[in-house]
């Protein structure tokens, strides 16, 4: 069972515990939000999880670990559990094992897109901090669902690389702190979710308008065509109005008219309403067994080419490209497969800006692991360098495309198309813009054409353009038309119209007067099956009359509109609906149907009859009607008059006492005047009908001569109609290859500031180790200018000090592919750490090698220091650990240095001797003898060793053997005084 309120799915990974934190604290303890939340992080499999603890801390909502089959309830969060897979369906979760390698799951992806087939407009997506790009295709899904999308705002992220890969696509509806998102998620659920509001599915159900005056729907749809160039006032209600109320919604805002309004005054609003608009579901290989149908369809058409004819296809409303990739790889592997090497140019067509950037770059992210097999993965695509979590196509699938801004309801169709696929966009659009579509798809397709629609999708009637090699998977061939069927005509911006055209007239059950004469077994047959055989109709697969017997007016009338042989619009009222149910049954398992006693009504009165539809077999000697009916199947229908028993009795106003013969003459008598009538009558009849056949051969060659005058305005336009579009494709490789240009253009200019700004010494050189290219700061370094690009490295002299083996590690490199570094000096004593790579071309050729030099001279004198410092360490432990106090003073005096010795002995802290003067150790008596001791130091001159007193903590003396010795700095300036004092025994101190 669906649940009928929102569930919320929060994507997490580094630095997600934080950012969880702050979003469940920012809900109001006060109030209950409404819906469950669902949080899938990544977690080391290897631990238990702490999430549902520290979520717990932050709110007073039931915070449960997920298990199998659990049914998700209001008001509860669910944490994904350690080295488990989860998903959703019918409103349970369910956990699985992971699949893939640790490092490449994609476990936020993977329950977001459930999330968006169980939830639809009910599904909501949060991403929070994380690295990677995980959760961004699923987000994109939950979109084109109708869902809504919250992402914390990458400033506030410890890891921004998920917050900023989900904002790049576009999609987004509110970029937030985690703090700040609670309050927001609860005011849209209440604006859009309300009373019912949030459906289920894009298509399958109908939402309640918004309410708003025909004039504010009218603004509407101009304020967006004055924005964007497009008109979407023929889309589908539901899609319009499903998505308006979604942005309605996000703005908080009620009535039609105000948003208009708002729309007004914010052109970036009408930029977001085009973009959900236009949200795409796609992916890579989307429907796998339909396209494994369009391989086997499409190995017939390179079957079919000569050597060097172009395969020629034509993907419009292409989104992000996925799709327009997916058929350049099938082409490809289907070209590998025959052993052939055709030329292949894909027009992949959107009116979406932004998503034709994104397929022109062919950059997606790791999330699309899971959509292609492991094979195809490695072979047509490598990882990005800017992006590791990131896949780039290959140059030469990339090579096959051209992307390029294109409205397929009004611009010119690209023609002489081996394929067209146009999936998932004809279920937005309304019956009469699909029923102009299906024509110009048919007017832009080679004979034989391929049409791939979406699973959900089909031509309709247009059955005489298109015939089905695989129904199920929505795949068609295109069909010549016949000379009976009507020619299409371009509307505007070159679309084809179907023009109106006559039904097509019956054979006549009587053979016209003045023929040959018939044999009289032929005569015999025909008078009995007049008598005895039940009305038929054949017809082809899709309805169309092709031989009528019998009186068939009882049962068929023609259908009011445009004139039309079709059994099945033709059939009366009682047995149309059985009709329908019973000829599709025919034609889907090719086996006799029968329904009986159906009740027809006819001229205000109603018959009973028995309904047959069975298949026929074609003979060799048939003879075909028109060229679109070769190879089709044919179908007899047979209705049979059902006859009830009724009592007989005398004729009313006859006398059982009238003279016999006189009612016998009188019988004659009118029998004889209803001859005549009927005689009269049928001559009329005759007339009249030659009178018409007179008027039809008239009027047959007036439409044969206005048939003609249009087949040749036909061909003038088409001939317009193929200019525009060779126009339309120059254009579009020539837009393709300015913004390859440009590319180009700013690469270099990156590379060239970025050289340059590095203040790296940089030396490109190729495999014969001539300079290619340089840095201005490799000339500080090398003794080169610019003429010397192509001289061998080895002739140029160097500034470096006993280093003259550079040719020598290049060609080590080359022949190794290893990297090698040297540290090596200057003549100015500058220090400079060598490197040496391989120079790899995209498509992994060495081309050469390239040498740098970074600056390390400050990384010497580091060493040096640290070097020193580690004396000075050494020395520390010696001071620390002697057994004599030993002290650090000043020229003033003061204490800077204390070892333990010093407190054990005297009393005082280190902390205490700090702040003291070290004549505070010194009696009065021997003052004097102290400050002298620093006036030497001060001269610098020399100390020598001598017995003296020294004060405790307490008042004691003690008698210590001192040393001094100055301290002087790198200059040699004195700076202070070191003391060692031993204490001397209680004898030596008697001797003293």
């Amino acid at each position: 069972m669906t649940p009928d309120f929102p569930i919320v799915g929060i994507g997490a990974s580094a630095g997600g515990l934080a950012a969880l934190a702050d979003f469940f604290s920012g809900i109001p303890p006060e109030q209950d939000p409404g819906m469950a939340f669902v949080v899938v992080q990544h977690l080391s499999p290897d631990h238990e999880s702490v999430l549902p603890d520290l979520v717990g801390r932050q709110t007073r909502l039931r915070v449960l670990q997920a298990e199998d089959g659990m049914e998700v309830e209001r008001n509860c969060v669910y944490v994904i559990p350690p080295n488990r897979d989860i998903s959703l369906s019918d409103g349970r979760l369910h956990l699985t094992d992971p699949h893939g390698p640790r490092g490449q799951r994609l476990p936020i992806d993977s329950f977001f897109r459930s999330l968006a087939r169980d939830q639809q407009g009910r599904a909501v997506g949060v991403i929070l901090s994380g690295t990677g790009s995980d959760g961004t295709l699923g987000l994109r899904m939950i979109k084109g669902e109708g869902g809504m999308a919250m992402v914390q705002d990458p400033e506030t992220a410890e890891h921004s690389g998920m917050p900023r890969s989900a904002v790049r696509t576009g999609l987004v509806d509110f970029v937030l702190p985690p703090a700040e998102m609670p309050a927001q998620l609860m005011a849209y659920v209440r604006s859009a979710l309300a009373e019912g509001s949030g459906s289920h599915g894009p298509e399958t159900s109908r939402p309640e308008a918004p309410s708003g005056s025909p004039d504010a729907w009218q603004m509407l749809f101009s304020e967006i065509r004055d924005r964007t160039g497009h008109d979407f006032s023929h889309y589908k209600d539901s899609t319009v109005h499903r998505r308006l109320k979604r942005r309605m919604a996000v703005q908080q805002v009620d009535r039609l008219e105000d948003y208009v309004r708002f729309l007004k005054s914010s052109p970036e609003e009408v930029d977001a309403l085009f973009q959900d608009l236009l949200i795409g579901v796609t992916r890579f290989f989307r429907d796998p067994q339909a396209f494994q149908a369009l391989g086997n369809a499409v190995s017939e058409i390179i079957a079919g080419k000569s050597p060097g004819a172009p395969i020629r296809v034509w993907v419009p409303g292409c989104s992000t490209g996925e799709e327009a990739y997916s058929i350049a790889i099938l082409l490809r592997e289907e070209m590998e497969a025959m052993e052939c090497s055709l030329p292949v140019q894909i027009f992949a067509t959107d009116i979406d800006p932004r998503a034709i950037e994104v397929a022109r770059a062919g950059l997606y992210p790791a999330s699309i692991a899971p959509d292609l097999p492991d094979q195809e993965l490695a072979r047509f695509f490598v990882s990005d360098k800017t992006d590791e979590t990131a896949f780039r196509i290959r140059e030469d699938i990339r090579d096959m495309l051209v992307f390029s801004e294109q409205n397929v309801l009004s611009d010119p169709p690209f023609s002489k198309l081996d394929l067209i696929s146009c999936r998932n966009l004809l279920i937005y659009l309304d019956q009469d813009l699909q029923k102009q579509l299906i024509p110009l798809f048919h007017y832009a397709l080679n004979p034989d054409g391929l049409l791939f629609l979406g699973t959900s999708e089909s031509v309709g009637d247009a059955t005489d353009l298109f015939e089905a090699l695989d129904r199920r998977m929505s795949l068609y061939r295109r069909r010549e038309m016949s000379q009976d069927q009507m020619r299409p005509t371009t509307g505007p911006f070159g679309r084809p119209r179907r023009k109106t055209r006559s039904a097509r007239r019956p054979p006549d059950e009587k053979r016209p007067p003045g023929g040959p004469p018939l044999p009289l077994r032929r005569i015999t047959e025909t008078a009995l099956l007049t008598e005895t055989a039940p009305v038929a109709a054949l017809v082809d697969e899709s309805g169309k009359i092709l031989y009528l017997h019998g009186r068939t007016g009882l049962y068929l009338e023609p259908a009011p509109g445009e004139g039309e042989m079709n059994v099945l619009r033709m059939a009366r009222e009682g047995l149309q609906r059985d009709l329908s149910i019973a000829f599709h049954r025919a034609t889907t398992r090719q086996e006799r149907v029968q329904r009986d006693g159906l009740k027809v009504r006819t001229n205000g009165d109603s018959v009973m009859v028995d309904l047959v539809v069975r298949p026929v077999p074609r003979g060799p000697g048939v003879n075909e009607d028109s060229q679109d009916q070769q190879g089709s199947p044919l179908f007899l229908i047979i209705l049979k008059a059902v006859q009830d028993d009724a009592s007989a009795g005398p004729a009313p106003g006859v006398s059982l006492g009238t003279d016999k013969s006189e009612l016998e003459r009188r019988i004659v008598e009118l029998e004889e005047k209803l001859e005549a009538s009927e005689g009269y009558l049928g001559a009329t009849q005759e007339e009249m009908q030659s009178t018409n056949e007179e008027l039809r051969t008239s009027i047959e060659e007036l439409q044969s001569a206005n048939e003609e005058l249009q087949a040749t305005n036909e061909e003038l336009e088409t001939s317009q109609e193929e200019l525009q579009s060779l126009n339309e494709e120059l254009a579009t490789v020539n837009t393709e290859l300015e913004s390859k240009v440009s590319d180009l253009s700013r690469s270099r200019n990156d590379m060239d500031n970025l050289l340059a700004g590095t203040g790296i010494a940089t030396i490109f050189v190729d495999e014969e180790l001539r300079i290619q290219r340089f840095t201005p700061t490799a000339t500080r370094l090398m003794n080169l200018i610019k003429a010397d690009r192509g001289r061998p490295v080895g002739d140029l002299a160097s500034k470096l000090v006993n280093y003259d083996s550079l040719t020598d590690d290049i060609h080590g490199v080359l022949d190794t592919l290893e990297a090698r570094e040297r540290e090596v000096q200057t003549k100015d004593g500058q220090w400079y750490l060598l490197g040496i790579r391989p120079y790899r071309t995209l498509g992994n050729v060495i081309e050469g090698a390239v040498v740098t030099f970074v600056q390390i001279s400050e990384l010497k004198k580091a060493q040096a220091a640290i070097r020193e410092a580690e004396g000075l360490r050494r020395l520390a432990v010696v001071v620390r650990d002697s057994s004599d106090p030993i002290s650090s003073v000043d020229l003033e005096g003061r204490i800077q240095a204390w070892n333990p010795a010093a407190e054990r002995i005297y009393g005082w802290s280190e902390a205490d001797a700090l702040q003291m003067n070290y004549l505070d150790l010194v009696p009065e008596s021997l003052q004097a003898e102290a400050r002298s001791i620093f006036e030497s130091a001060r001269s610098g001159l020399e100390i020598e060793p001598f017995r003296t007193d020294r004060l405790t903590r307490h008042d004691q003396t003690v008698t210590v053997w001192l040393t001094v010795t100055g301290l002087v700095d790198e200059e040699g300036r004195p700076y202070g005084v070191s003391s060692t004092e031993r204490p001397l025994p209680p004898q030596s101190r008697e001797e003293g």
